[in-house]
């Protein structure tokens, strides 16, 4: 009996527990009347949203916009280059022998054809001095048999005088021949320039083949550098170029492209150029490495702040105000610069395009100016 007792009690425990816990089911309170104040609470709440919500179809989206204009944008290369003097030369040695005389002064002035350096000559004055001598004896002998000839003497025959004329070309030619190698026995600066360092002294044996010294002749610079494929439309002969140098900070000196390569390189995907800058004051190194500027500003193009470039699934756009609604268009992004982009679009310009507060909007959304004077919308 205790235990029939027990069971219905403990059933109602559990089901004022359930009802404590999740509340009771709206059909229970529909049939009982019982309308909480958290229930009223909720529905209220509800309808607050839902007319809040009709009041943000209704109102306009305030945006900050401004009229789509035109203007160029300069398209810049920068780049790094290597300077060479455009022309120079290595003092390479034609013989070899031993050091008498030099004259290879570390940044001297020199012109062409100036002494640098002088060999042991004593072998080739004496090859000269034979040369001569044959060649004294093959003109005597060629002479001596036109005179007998003219004489009558017929012992003189057209043979043996064209022999004698051949002894005293090839007598000639060991002239000429001997004199050559005595001059190569002297060193002279192939042009005109500045000497580099060297360490040939006086009693040293160079060899044939050796470079002796280095001639830069620095007024006028050629800066080779490369430019990326993207941007070889920039190219062009005489086209300018813009250089410094951490050397002179600040300065800038310019110059002239010369020449570049036919062909991209197939690794680097760029191709190198050749621009030649004067150098008349002597300022600027051979060898020095510089900053490359070429600078070209395009047509008039459509630019807007990028605050007003939005994207989705479809790209990059723009909100143009039309009749006061918000009106999205595609549009491609060209150049972009600091805080600003340049486009392709084909929005006429002058059109009120929004450039902040856009991610607030949806198609066709009526907006209104921020920045517009309080009064009545028009």
């Amino acid at each position: 009996m205790r235990k029939f007792v027990l069971l219905p009690v403990s059933l109602g425990i559990l089901v004022v527990a359930y009802f404590v816990t999740f509340g009771l089911p709206d059909q229970v309170s529909r049939l009982i009347g019982i309308a909480t104040e958290e229930t009223a609470s909720a529905d209220g709440a509800a309808q607050g949203r839902e007319g809040a919500s009709q009041g943000r179809i209704a109102r306009a989206t305030s945006v900050v916009m401004e009229p789509l204009q035109s203007s160029s944008y300069a398209l810049t290369l920068r780049t790094v280059g290597n300077a060479t003097s455009a022309q120079r030369a290595n003092v390479t040695m034609s013989e070899t022998g031993e050091v008498v005389e030099t004259f290879l002064e570390a940044n001297a002035e020199v012109e062409k054809g100036d002494i640098l350096l002088r060999l042991d000559d004593r072998t080739q004055h004496l090859s000269l001095d034979i040369a001569q001598a044959e060649l004294d004896q093959a003109r005597d002998t060629v002479e001596r048999y036109q005179a007998l000839q003219a004489g009558g003497n017929l012992t003189i025959t057209g043979v043996t005088l064209s022999e004698a004329e051949v002894a005293l070309r090839l007598a000639e030619a060991n002239v000429g021949m001997a004199e050559l190698a005595l001059e190569e026995r002297t060193v002279l600066a192939p042009i005109s320039g500045r000497l580099g360092l060297s360490d040939v002294q006086v009693g040293d044996l160079v060899s044939s083949g050796e470079v002796i010294v280095t001639i830069d002749d620095s007024t006028s610079l050629v800066v080779e550098f490369e430019v990326p494929e993207r941007s070889i439309g920039l190219l062009s002969v005489g086209k300018t170029v813009l250089v410094g140098t951490p050397t002179y900070a600040g300065r800038v000196f310019e110059g002239q492209i010369t020449a570049f390569d036919s062909r991209l390189d197939s690794v680097t995907r760029s191709v190198t150029v050749k621009a030649s800058i004067d150098n008349s004051d002597k300022l600027l190194w051979s060898g020095m490495t510089f900053l490359v500027r070429m600078i070209e500003e395009t047509a008039p193009l459509p630019s807007l702040p990028a605050t007003a470039v939005t994207w989705d699934r479809s790209g990059a756009g723009i909100w143009a105000v039309e009749d006061g609604r918000a009106i999205r268009h595609p549009v491609t992004i060209l150049y972009r610069e600091g805080d600003r982009v340049w486009l392709q679009t084909e929005i006429p310009e002058g059109t009120q395009i929004v450039t902040e507060g856009a991610s607030k909007l949806r198609e066709a959304s009526p907006v209104t100016d921020a920045d517009a004077p309080e009064g009545p919308s028009t």
